[in-house]
């Protein structure tokens, strides 16, 4: 019997035994961050008076902790670090205030990532990964673009993007552009209704009204604590610590996100041949981490144990894989030195489905008849 008829067979006892959260445990996870990140914070913004190296110290270390906030906030969207939902809502706010990211907003399109791993015709990653029969169909600038906007250099540019500027630039233009539909439309038809008016708007940047009240709430408040920040302590010490740690915390996230999908012959289905365990075993990543930065990820490079089940939360994955070992031996294990080599497979083979490295598309392009030919070192 195969792996993947096995953990067929296994999964629901699996999901079972290990999908237990546990509020005191929770609560011991967030008073292990949030009283770190307070004085991490303080104590950057202190050493800016005393040393730009024990600036520089200190913004590392908050910008593993600002990945620890985003992992946490992650975990609380899948409803799995407290039993309480309650307490997974609110603490989820919290966590998305502090790294940027409006969080039931960020959580419903990362649901969709989870029912659509490994369907490559529904869901091409956060780098939009291109088919080799698209990218072939670019221009030579267009595919050196490509390669350029995803160089591991520009993650920390990626992660102020993806965390800072986006969430803040899209709900302020959303809005804008509501206000602006709202009002041509009643000039228009003044006997609508202000509600049937707001109704009719149709925007890229949220799906219902719920989500634009968490996208509203969340800059309101991160807004407000900026500002109470920079009267506090000052402009240029809050935004020098703050926009560093976080945007590269962001670059952080973008890269193990990716690496945990995108790697040398990761399972890149189409949509009429996709299998959701097989996406698991085969779609998603190990990553072979130190334990300290196992405890900064939330252990999140156990991945194809939250693919299978985001119901199990993070501090039990390593459990749950020591115990299911046997269902796992064909995952593909990826250590910190691995990752950069990684992130060079950024093409989906849409005839072998699977994803390919820039190295093995090279090397296929000269004449080669074997993908695996080409090196992605």
């Amino acid at each position: 019997m195969s792996e993947l008829e096995s953990l067929k067979q296994q999964k629901r006892a699996l999901i079972r035994r290990h999908a237990d959260s546990r509020n005191t445990i929770a609560w011991r996870q967030v008073a292990a961050t949030l009283l770190p990140l307070g004085l991490l914070f303080w104590a950057g913004i202190l050493s800016l008076a005393v040393s730009p190296w024990l600036t520089a110290a200190v913004i590392v270390l908050l910008m593993f902790m600002m990945v620890r906030v985003f992992a946490l906030m992650h975990e609380c969207g899948h409803g799995s670090l407290f039993r309480s939902q309650w307490l997974n809502r609110s603490f989820g706010f919290l966590f998305g205030v502090l790294s940027g990211m409006p969080q039931y907003v960020w959580a419903q399109h990362h649901d969709y990532h989870h029912r659509t791993n490994g369907n490559w015709d529904k869901y091409r990653g956060p780098l939009a990964t291109l088919s080799v029969d698209e990218y072939e169909a670019l221009s030579l600038n267009h595919q050196q673009r490509y390669w350029f906007a995803r160089h591991l250099a520009l993650a920390p540019f990626g992660g102020f993007i993806y965390l800072l500027f986006n969430p803040r630039f899209n709900w302020i233009k959303g809005s804008v552009a509501c206000i602006a539909h709202v009002l041509s439309g009643k000039l228009r038809q003044p006997s609508v209704s202000l509600r049937e008016h707001v109704a009719n708007f149709k925007p890229r940047y949220w799906r219902s009204t719920r989500e634009y009240w968490h996208m509203f709430f969340n800059n309101i408040v991160l807004l407000s604590l900026w500002y109470l920040l920079i009267v506090t302590a000052g402009p240029l010490a809050f935004f020098t610590v703050y926009l560093i740690s976080v945007s590269l915390a962001g670059g952080i996230g973008i890269a193990l996100f990716t690496v945990q999908h995108n790697f040398d012959s990761a399972y890149a289905s189409r949509a009429e041949e996709w299998d959701a365990d097989r996406g698991s075993l085969e779609g998603t990543s190990f990553l072979v981490l130190p334990g300290w930065l196992n405890w900064i990820t939330a252990n999140i490079g156990y991945h194809h144990i939250h693919h299978l089940s985001a119901a199990i939360p993070g501090y039990r994955l390593p459990q749950c894989h020591d115990e299911y070992a046997h269902l796992f031996g064909g995952v593909r294990r990826i250590t910190l030195r691995e990752i950069p080599a990684q992130l060079k497979c950024l093409l989906w083979d849409n005839q072998a489905q699977r994803i390919v490295s820039s190295a093995q598309y090279e090397s296929r392009r000269q004449g080669s008849a074997d993908w695996s030919a080409g090196s992605i070192d």
